[in-house]
C-alpha cells in the first residue's frame, strides 16, 4: 500500500545536523586552523564504526577520560594526534530556527520524538557545553514527547532496535513514522523497518520533503 500523509502519526528527529548545524562543519575548522588533514575526525570516527572509541563513547562504554585516551590514540595512528575532549568540545552547533519551527508545527499533528546518538558530556541531549547555548538545546528538547539517547539507552543509531524501542514507547508502529537524520547509514534501518525516511542534506530540501510526507505546511 503506498504511503500518504493521512498514514502519518509520528515525526522522529536525530538532532545534531537536523535540528542544529551539523559538528562536521565545526570538525572541518578546526582541522584548517591547525593544519590538519580535512576530514579527519570524521574518517576516524567512520574506521571501525561499531568498535572505535568513538562508538564506544556514544554507547556508554568507556567514559570521558577513556574516551580522551583512545581518540587521540586513533589519531596518532594516523599520524595527527588529537585528544578526544577536543573533539567533544566541537559537538554542539548552532540551533536552525527554521527546523526547529517546523518540529513544532509538526507536534501540533503528531507526536514527535528524537533519536539521538549523543555523549555523557556537556549539557543534556544536546551535548552543549557553553550556558547559552544548554538554554537555547534545552528549549528545543523540552518540545520532544520522547527523547531516546544511546548514552542512556546503551546502544546508537544504526541499531534497529533502538529505532524499535522509541516506536514501542510512543505507541506507533515503524510503518506510521517519518524519520529525518543527516547521515544514511542511520537512515537504512529505519527505512528497512517500514518508516519514511528524509536524509538532510539541506534545510531547504528536508523541509520540502517533510511537507510532502506530513501534508503540513512547513515553509
Amino acid at each position: 500500500m503506498d504511503f500518504s500523509p493521512k498514514d502519518v502519526k509520528a515525526v522522529l528527529w536525530d538532532f545534531g545536523g537536523v535540528l542544529t548545524a551539523s559538528p562536521f562543519v565545526a570538525f572541518n575548522r578546526y582541522e584548517a586552523q591547525h593544519g590538519l588533514p580535512k576530514d579527519l575526525i570524521r574518517n576516524i570516527n567512520a574506521t571501525n564504526p561499531d568498535g572505535n572509541a568513538w562508538a564506544q563513547f556514544e554507547s556508554a562504554s568507556v567514559t570521558l577520560d577513556e574516551f580522551d585516551r583512545l581518540f587521540e590514540a586513533e589519531s596518532r595512528s594516523r599520524g595527527f594526534p588529537v585528544r578526544g575532549r577536543k573533539v567533544i568540545e566541537l559537538l554542539s552547533g548552532a540551533v536552525r530556527p527554521r527546523m526547529v519551527e517546523a518540529l513544532r508545527r509538526c507536534k501540533r499533528h503528531f507526536k514527535v520524538a528524537c533519536i539521538t546518538n549523543n555523549v555523557k558530556s556537556g549539557g543534556g541531549p544536546g551535548m552543549a557545553t557553553a550556558a547559552g547555548k544548554r538554554q537555547q538545546t534545552a528549549a528545543v528538547m523540552a518540545l520532544f514527547d520522547l527523547i531516546v539517547e544511546s548514552s542512556v539507552e546503551g546502544m546508537r543509531k544504526p541499531n534497529p532496535i533502538i529505532y524499535e524501542t522509541t516506536c514501542e514507547r510512543l505507541g506507533v508502529a515503524p510503518s506510521a513514522c517519518v524519520f529525518l537524520d543527516d547521515l544514511g547509514v542511520n537512515l537504512k534501518p529505519a527505512r528497512a523497518l517500514g518508516m519514511t525516511t528524509i536524509k538532510v542534506v539541506t534545510e531547504n530540501q528536508a523541509l520540502q520533503e517533510l511537507q510532502t510526507a506530513t501534508g503540513l505546511e512547513l515553509q
